[in-house]
């Protein structure tokens, strides 16, 4: 099969979230809306693929990268092949960038070309990767920061209702952080997501302050990400597992991670770091050094669903991360809504499931 087409998409659902939220945290500008950069990739045979591309506010710059260098790249090469494509396309654009848009962009196509091969295949994407079927994963809510501790609480309660058992926390301060494990219950994992705002002293200070809170896990605590030394220092002294890998863009940034004993858990996000690939290559490499891999999945696309795939084929003890927001309308509509705290591992071709037309048809910007 010969690529034909490779098409951008852009798609603007609203949503809620159960009460105000705090998105501005995140890149400046409020969200109202989740936004999606879907790849449509389209062979010489008619076959079409989807991936996602990582985007949220910076899917202009993503979607120009994947325009303007990585289609006319990929234009006329073997969809099948995909290995020998996505190692020429990161060696020659290596020099804008070794993460960011450019390898933003090569992700989404990663993951469109993974669907078109296990559709030709006619096999589900994790029996492609040598996975049994694992019916349903179990998932974890991972909640929009509140930052005021009652919301937070009743947002607790609620996915706590809904079956989850897991829950993850976007706070920054420790009064939310008790309301929810009060709301919460002994019994349901509570784990806390920062986003990489204390220096390692500070972290270490807020890490006694939560300790009491019997957290499953601490995510990204130090600023910038990068400070693995950093990372090592409050894993060792903090008292708390810690988590990372959401910002790391190849698969050397992982190793690091692991040998630097910074993390218990790996967090790669196949729409960030360079799709499925290089997210299989995260699952060998975190065996090898006894540590768990929890993919970042805070999507409802094919991100999603190739987090999903691969965590079927290749995950112990991997949890789903299902972001726990109230949309206007899903790509897939109610297939993967979870239940009871699970969700279904699709079994059709490819990665599954494709985008529901009308819902691109009624959302899309463009």
């Amino acid at each position: 099969m010969k690529i034909r087409s490779v098409e951008t998409i852009v798609v603007r659902i609203p949503y809620t979230t159960g009460g105000s939220a705090d998105t501005g945290a995140w890149g400046g500008t409020a969200w109202t809306t989740a936004d999606a950069l879907l790849v449509k990739v389209t062979t010489d045979d008619g076959l079409t693929g989807w991936g996602e591309a990582f985007g949220y506010n910076a899917i202009p710059a993503t979607r120009a990268a994947i325009e303007h260098m990585i289609a006319p790249m990929c234009i006329g090469r073997d969809a099948c092949d995909i290995e020998s494509l996505m190692r020429d396309m990161h060696a020659k654009l290596h020099i804008f960038g070794r993460g960011g848009p450019v390898v933003f962009g090569l992700s989404g196509v990663d993951i469109a070309l993974w669907d078109l091969v296990g559709k030709a295949a006619n096999m589900p994407l994790y029996r492609l990767l040598g996975g049994q079927r694992a019916p349903r994963l179990d998932a974890y809510a991972s909640l929009i920061r509140y930052g005021e501790p009652m919301l937070l609480a009743r947002n607790v309660e609620r996915a706590v209702d809904q079956g989850f058992r897991h829950v993850k926390l976007h706070e920054v301060e420790v009064a939310p952080t008790r309301a929810a494990r009060e709301a919460a219950g002994a019994d349901v994992a509570i784990m806390l997501d920062v986003n990489c705002p204390w220096s390692v002293q500070e972290a270490l200070h807020m890490a006694r302050q939560l300790a009491p809170f019997d957290l499953l896990w601490l995510e990204e605590p130090v600023w910038p990400p990068e400070n693995v030394a950093g990372l090592a220092m409050v894993r060792a002294a903090g008292e708390i597992a810690v988590a990372a890998g959401e910002n790391a863009a190849t698969l050397l940034q992982f190793q690091q991670l692991l040998e630097a004993g910074a993390v218990d858990y790996l967090q790669p996000s196949p729409t960030k770091m360079g799709g499925i690939s290089e997210l299989c290559k995260v699952f060998t490499l975190a065996q090898a050094h006894n540590a768990t891999v929890m993919p970042h999945t805070f999507y409802d696309g094919p991100g999603l669903l190739a987090g999903l795939h691969v965590n079927a084929a290749l995950g112990r003890g991997s949890l789903v991360e299902w972001r726990y927001f109230d949309l206007e309308a899903r790509l897939y509509g109610e297939r993967l809504m979870p239940h009871a705290g699970t969700i279904e591992v699709p079994d059709e071709p490819g990665l599954g499931l494709d985008p529901d037309p009308q819902v691109i048809a009624r959302y899309r910007t463009d």
